[in-house]
């Protein structure tokens, strides 16, 4: 008889590892999973606001998130979040490949250069590689040995709907004629649909070993965009809105959870409907 007490979606004593972890998904995910009872392991290059975001799950679910200082790029930083965290708690259930570069292009990265395709930096190509594509595979790898041995582990690759579709550029136009033509990079959507690569891959790679591997990919959500962006925005999604930075929480824990043990290899897309027109 089944339980009736059985939820699929409770994380008790797992322990998941969010890669980007002081972001502002990183954050959100890290809660959720706390809030299932799992341990959030928040791994990311900025320490102090990942110890800060580790502090403030602690105050608010009591649950002890751990921060740990990784950069993606970097093997050896890498293995030792992963050793780190055996050593810690003996295990790890998941992980959560979060860690990405998504730069907006306004005068962020200087006034040398236009961001348009034929212009495109080759040092800003390489670095979105090395985090978005590299730094998945790093992590990937190097928890992989761990839930061999447990036989049994979950993996979530983080992509976008700009892995599936082409940016729509209108977006970033100005209605100023005398604005500077803005442009989503082309490294966003190459590296991004290298994610659902990846996924296909190592769901393939380890059938039969336990582990599953999916992708989730968001659509976008909300981080103070200007009234001229949403207007665009919400004219194109399906659903009319930005997605708020918590929605992609319960699809996370789904996929994390045992709610998905028949998903493997799989891509969840929330994207308000984006993708469907």
């Amino acid at each position: 008889m089944d339980n009736p007490n059985f939820n699929p979606f409770d994380l008790t004593q797992k322990v998941i590892i969010i890669t980007g972890g002081a972001g502002l998904l990183g954050r959100e995910y890290a809660h959720a999973i706390a809030r299932m009872g799992g341990t959030p392991i928040l791994a990311d290059l900025n320490i102090d606001a990942t110890r800060a975001a580790a502090q403030n799950i602690f105050d608010q679910t009591g649950c002890a998130a751990v921060a740990i200082p990784t950069d993606v790029t970097r093997k050896e930083s890498v293995t030792s979040l992963i050793q780190e965290t055996v050593s810690r708690f003996g295990r790890i259930d998941g992980l959560v490949n979060n860690a990405a570069l998504d730069p907006k292009f306004d005068t962020s990265h200087g006034q040398q250069h236009t961001n348009s395709f034929e212009d495109y930096p080759l040092e800003l190509w390489n670095q979105s590689l090395a985090v978005n594509v590299t730094g998945m595979f790093l992590c990937a790898q190097a928890v992989a040995p761990v839930m061999l041995k447990q036989n049994q582990g979950v993996i979530v690759n983080v992509s976008s709907m700009y892995g599936l579709v082409g940016p729509d550029q209108r977006l970033y136009e100005r209605d100023d004629p005398d604005a500077p033509r803005s442009f989503k990079p082309v490294q966003y959507t190459v590296t991004k649909s290298a994610v659902l690569g990846l996924t296909h891959y190592l769901a393939a790679y380890y059938a039969g070993k336990g582990i599953r591997v999916n992708t989730l990919t968001p659509g976008g959500v909300f981080n103070g965009h200007d009234d001229e962006f949403l207007r665009r925005y919400n004219a194109r999604s399906i659903l009319g809105r930005m997605a708020d930075k918590n929605e992609m929480c319960g699809p996370l824990l789904f996929l994390l959870s045992d709610a998905s043990s028949y998903m493997t290899g799989a891509n969840l897309v929330v994207d308000g409907g984006w993708t469907a027109w």
